[in-house]
């Protein structure tokens, strides 16, 4: 329902993007994962980037999924069995665990497995050969369109970023390098913090990613909220947030920040009138209510590892620690 019946997400999606079939794709990497399917899932992650370059981001959680201790030689990794579910204090001693220096150190020493390997070089190969084809049929204009337009993007209007009126101002000069860095330094910050603290809940860390990319990033619209949308089923189950408490306030608080937002951008668009410097703080509000809610989706959820240790695995590593 939270999917299909909802009027935002098939409206934004039949206007003739393909936004469901990237949702398709990434649900399908992430059934992929949980199956062992590497192969597979590397795959549909090289073409999933080559059409759609925001998906780019899921690269670190599932370089730290793809851990020895729960991927081993012709087995199956095994599930965490969902029906038992952690207590709020082992939720928060789990979490930690991620951000441990110790983890962090283990992580680094043990990256490169023939797995991980073996992930990056097919995913790879995948979007390099696809954007080599077309980059063949096409030139220049193709990688310019496809992907090197992203890195120079400015959108001085249709845009919900705090960076709009800035980016509005000097449309017509090219963003100085110090910018640059200042637009993207807090969303690359976000992302790391958010992904060594709930990488092993990935499909958790997927939502939570993608919501905080799109809050952060410095071009913003409606059709991005659908990258999100199609995975908030998949954390619902999770969730100790209840709809007639705190769920429905976060819920119209969004929508409320939306919508004032969208007040000021009718009387820009449509009225001509000269609301520029109001939308901007419509947009600072957008912000704050998106970074709102995530902190309160994050509280009330129960983290759920995907996937548990291999009997094998457990006992090396315990005859290691010896």
């Amino acid at each position: 329902m939270v999917w299909l019946l909802n009027p935002f997400t098939f409206t934004i999606g039949t206007r003739g993007n393909c936004e469901p079939i990237i949702c398709a794709i990434i649900l399908w990497i992430i059934l992929c994962l949980m199956n062992g399917r590497l192969v597979q899932a590397a795959f549909w992650y090289g073409l999933v980037v080559h059409m759609r370059i925001y998906p780019i981001i899921y690269a670190l959680p599932i370089i730290l999924v793809l851990d020895p201790l729960f991927f081993q030689h012709g087995a199956k990794p095994a599930l965490v069995n969902w029906s038992s579910r952690k207590s709020k204090s082992q939720q928060t001693s789990s979490c930690k665990k991620l951000m441990d220096p110790c983890c962090i150190c283990n992580f680094l020493t043990s990256l490169f497995t023939w797995r991980r390997i073996m992930f990056g070089l097919i995913s790879g190969a995948m979007f390099f050969l696809l954007t080599g084809i077309f980059f063949f049929l096409y030139g220049w204009d193709f990688l310019h369109e496809a992907l090197l337009y992203h890195l120079t993007r400015t959108d001085p209007r249709h845009n919900f970023s705090i960076y709009f009126y800035h980016i509005y101002l000097h449309y017509e000069h090219e963003l100085s390098n110090l910018e640059k860095l200042v637009s993207f330094l807090p969303q690359i910050l976000v992302q790391l913090v958010l992904v060594f603290r709930f990488a092993q809940d990935f499909s958790f860390c997927f939502f939570v990613q993608t919501v905080a990319f799109v809050a952060f990033n410095k071009v913003m619209t409606a059709q991005y909220f659908v990258w999100f949308f199609c995975l908030l089923p998949l954390i619902l189950p999770w969730t100790n947030m209840k709809l007639r408490g705190k769920g429905l306030v976060c819920i119209l608080l969004w929508m409320a920040a939306q919508g004032h937002w969208l007040l000021w951008g009718y009387l820009l668009e449509f009225k001509g009138k000269n609301v520029f410097l109001q939308l901007w703080v419509a947009g600072l509000l957008f912000l704050a209510a998106n970074t709102f809610v995530l902190i309160n989706i994050i509280q009330q959820h129960t983290y759920s590892p995907v996937f548990q240790q291999s009997s094998y695995a457990a006992s090396k590593k315990h005859v290691k620690q010896r």
